[in-house]
Order: structure tokens, then sequence, then C-alpha cells
């Protein structure tokens, strides 16, 4: 695991809003120190769970300088840069790297379905032609169900041949175990990340590299140590115990809406109920609901 890049418990992490439905830095920067405390190996930033595809360019860009201002190491952060529009899409990624930041996370573009293969890529290679930067490295985004764009093992094997040392990993968040494996078998210098917190530990035993999730919010100890610990036969219990506490959170905030249930969750837990706002079209948890799922 140690040789492919990224490797560890990266939190896919929650943004939190201000009054107005902005971002609040000081908020997040405060969040990402308590991730990396309680064990995360970096926090990736401004993808589904937080809210990106809500959020303007310049609020991604000053969202990624806060948490770099703030003392976050660039190395240690993979923020979301794959949008719609070509333009943006390289001039987010030319941003992070502006910032030190050498690894990102990206979707296909996924306003147009049923692209060809050829088309999607055509969109990476341009990304890549345009940023024409050697420090870039690029971790896939597979989550078909919400963009409706698979990253297919043929765009993924034509991407490494044509940019060896580019597509560095993918983060598979289709919730298929048996995809994920398929994906460390067949690319073997690719680090494949889990998209859902359960599926980390069988992956790693299948050669995975760790995972890019949303309940890490919440249990980034838990699931730090099950990554350190994986192979080591005489903690195998301890292991298992905090393997079945990730999973007992993960299913408590998947009872209502994800993302709404973690911000209502890390209020609780913080004592910020600013947590608890989300920008629509998403909405928060009715008060029935949170009350509902505090209980639990």
């Amino acid at each position: 695991m140690s040789t492919l890049h990224p490797h560890g418990v990266y939190c896919a992490s929650l943004t939190p809003l201000t009054v107005d439905l902005a971002p609040d830095h000081a908020c997040f920067v405060a969040h990402c120190r308590r991730l990396l405390d309680d064990g995360c190996d970096g926090i990736a930033l401004l993808g589904t769970t937080g809210e990106a595809n809500s959020f303007s360019v310049d609020e991604r860009r000053g969202l990624l300088e806060a948490a770099v201002a703030g003392g976050i190491a660039p190395d240690r952060l993979l923020p979301g840069t794959g949008v719609t529009a070509l333009t943006e899409t390289v001039a987010l990624t030319r941003h992070a790297l502006s910032l030190g930041v050498t690894t990102v996370v990206m979707l296909p573009p996924f306003y147009y379905k049923g692209v060809s293969e050829d088309g999607l890529f055509a969109a990476y290679a341009e990304v890549v032609e345009r940023v024409a930067d050697a420090r870039l490295r690029i971790v896939l985004y597979h989550i078909p169900q919400m963009s409706a764009v698979p990253i297919t093992f043929p765009l993924i094997e034509r991407l490494c041949a044509h940019y060896p040392g580019v597509f560095t990993g993918i983060k598979d968040s289709a919730g298929d175990l048996s995809h994920m494996e398929a994906l460390v078998e067949r690319f073997p210098g690719l680090a494949v990340l889990a998209g859902a917190d359960p599926l980390m530990l069988p992956l790693l035993r299948k050669g995975g590299a760790g995972c890019i999730t949303a309940t890490s919010n919440l249990v980034a100890a838990d699931l730090a140590f099950v990554f350190r610990h994986v192979g080591d036969p005489t903690r195998a219990a301890e292991v298992d115990a905090a393997q079945a506490r990730v999973v007992a959170v993960r299913n408590r905030a998947s009872r209502f809406a994800q993302m709404a249930s973690l911000k209502v969750l890390l209020a609780a837990r913080t004592g910020d109920e600013g947590w608890r706002r989300l920008r629509p079209p998403l909405l928060p948890l009715t008060e029935q609901e949170a009350a509902a799922l505090l209980e639990m």
C-alpha cells in the first residue's frame, strides 16, 4: 500500500456554511485540524460531501486558499477540481498547483450523458495538456450514481498509457466492492480508494490504498486505526471493533439524507449549530428528523 499515492484515510470533508450560506473558512480550517489530529492522512475537500457543485469557482478557490493559509500542509489536501466546463477545470487545477497542492480529485465532465470514451479521454487530455505542469497528479472520481458518467476500465487504461505518472488513483464511490477489487487487480500501480467507509477494510485486504469517505467526518480515528493495523493479527479484535463502529455510524447517517445527517451529528459533537446549514437545493433535516437521528 505504501508504494501507491495517495494512500491512507482521507476525509471527504463537509463544508461549514455561514448564515448567508457562504463557506465558513475559519470553521473549515478548525475541522481540518481536528480530522488530522484524529488520524486522517489528508482532507479531500470540495467533493460531493462538501457540496462542491453548489459553489462558484471563486468560492472553491477561497476555501482551498483558506486551508493552506490556515496551516494545512498542501500535500495533505486533495481538492476536487473537476467541473462541467473544461476551462474552469483547468483554472481550478492550476490554482491548486499554485498553492503547492499537487494531487487533485477530478470528476469527468458530467452534464452531457452517453458521451463516448473518446470524448472523455479528450476532456481529460485537454486538462493535462493545458495545465502543462509535471507536478500534476490526478485521482479519477467514479461516482456514476451521481454523475451518470462512469470511469471505465478502457478509459483508465488509455489515460495511464498516454500520461504515465499523472493518473495515480481512483476514488470508487459506486459502492460495488467487486468493481474495486477488479480495479486493484487490473491496475496494480493505481491507488484504488474506497468511497464508502465500510468497504475500506475488505478493499485493503485485496491491495486497496485506503479511502476517501464521508463518515470519516465523524469516525476518522476508527478508520485510521483500521488502516494502520489491518495487517497485524495481534490487533484483529480491535480492528473488528473499530470496523463495527464505522459501520454503525455509517448506517446511522444513512437513515435520512446523508450530508444533512452528517452535519446534524457534527453539530452535536462540536456544539456548533452552524454545521446544520446546507446550500439549496440541499436542505437541512427537519426538526423531527434531526431529533430522531440524535436519539439513535
